[in-house]
């Protein structure tokens, strides 16, 4: 038995079995921040931070099971 993220039981399929699951308001709202360090505006982060904003990913990040907040 352990404790995992709803995501990550999704991902398992049918090698993982979920018994219960913690209510919304139990826990504070788990968030994956993303920055761009100062002075690197125009580098290879700044092409990924837009990519993770795209269309794109925001469907592969909701199929995935993953809500977005921004």
């Amino acid at each position: 038995a352990g404790i995992v993220y709803a995501t990550d039981a999704a991902a398992a399929g049918s090698a993982v079995q979920v018994v219960g699951v913690f209510p919304a308001g139990s826990h504070t709202l788990i968030t994956y921040p993303a920055a761009l360090l100062a002075g690197k505006a125009d580098g290879p982060g700044a092409a990924f931070l837009d990519f993770l904003t795209s269309e794109p990913a925001r469907k592969a990040f909701e199929d995935a099971g993953f809500g977005l907040v921004r």
